[in-house]
């Protein structure tokens, strides 16, 4: 009689700690559906190329717990311009064009990585194309004579397939870009054109800026009518100058110091751009639907709320 009755109180023991278990994962579940914040791509050339979106890029992952990945094209290893302290700080002749593309691939990408972490980044692509040398053309690199450019579209749309993104950031193709850039631009909205999902991400340009300094002038780069900005979406804003009102002391210009100093093989752009950059300015591609403009405006307002607050006194 008192076996029967163990039985039977472990028998409902088991089942109220099995609705338990239940009733917790199901609220984890929909907390977590919930925290869930946009998911984007951002498509660059070189690794450091994404310095000019990364406070975007920490905040949407960071502060609105959402999913950001990148798509590097080039193996970075033609960076080598502005390598006098890297050399020093990695023992290794970087200013020399051979012990550079010799090693300067595996370098910037430990680097990226290494700034992916701080963003917040979950994955990189990386696209392994040449990183040949530094032109304003874009025509060897689109006509596939220098990169293997159906191999990156294989790539981004089985990306894109797979993803799912809410979002397509790219740099902003303006004439006096590095054709690396301009063609990685390319690879990014062509990729969202080819898109046959349910969902097609919206896609949009991005340039750093500085507060006292005009955003830079552009329509749409001449050949590539898929370039063309929306004549009428408006611009989108973050402001990386913004001081926290606890004491005015820390802005997220900070965190870009964090990203940019991660790229020990760099120069150029330590010294003369990230510091100095106040503000990212998307644009909105007219390629989109301009259904999306109101899902962009909430990102960007999101983004302006989230962070840090004061507690108020």
């Amino acid at each position: 009689m008192n076996k029967l009755l163990y039985l039977k109180e472990s028998k409902s023991t088991a089942m109220k700690r099995f609705t338990i278990a239940c009733f917790f994962v199901f609220s984890f579940s929909i907390l977590t559906s919930f925290a869930q914040g946009p998911k984007v791509l951002v498509v660059t050339a070189h690794p450091d190329d994404e310095t000019g979106f990364c406070i975007t890029m920490f905040k949407i992952a960071r502060e609105l717990h959402g999913e950001v990945d990148m798509a590097v094209m080039t193996d970075a290893g033609g960076g080598f311009a502005d390598s006098q302290l890297g050399a020093i700080y990695y023992g290794l002749n970087l200013t020399d064009s051979l012990v550079a593309r010799t090693h300067l691939p595996l370098i910037r990408k430990q680097e990226i990585t290494n700034a992916a972490k701080i963003m917040g980044v979950r994955n990189i692509y990386f696209m392994e194309q040449e990183d040949d040398y530094y032109t304003l053309d874009i025509n060897p690199y689109i006509s596939g004579k220098n990169w293997d450019i159906k191999y990156v579209e294989r790539r981004m749309d089985k990306i894109l397939a797979d993803r799912q993104y809410d979002f397509v950031i790219t740099m902003l193709p303006h004439p006096g870009q590095h054709g690396h850039h301009k063609t990685a631009a390319l690879m990014g909205i062509r990729a969202v054109q080819r898109y046959k999902g349910p969902n097609k991400p919206i896609i949009i340009a991005g340039s750093p800026m500085r507060a006292d300094s005009k955003p830079t002038e552009f329509t749409m780069l001449e050949g590539y009518p898929e370039t063309k900005l929306s004549a009428t979406a408006p611009s989108f804003t973050l402001n990386r100058a913004f001081r926290f009102k606890e004491n005015d002391k820390v802005s997220y210009k900070i965190v870009a110091d964090w990203v940019i100093a991660e790229y020990k093989s760099q120069g150029a752009i330590q010294e003369n751009g990230i510091h100095r950059t106040d503000m990212e300015l998307y644009r909105y591609y007219d390629l989109n639907d301009p259904s999306g403009i109101p899902k962009v405006q909430k990102l960007f307002d999101d983004l302006a709320k989230s962070g840090f607050a004061a507690p108020k006194k």
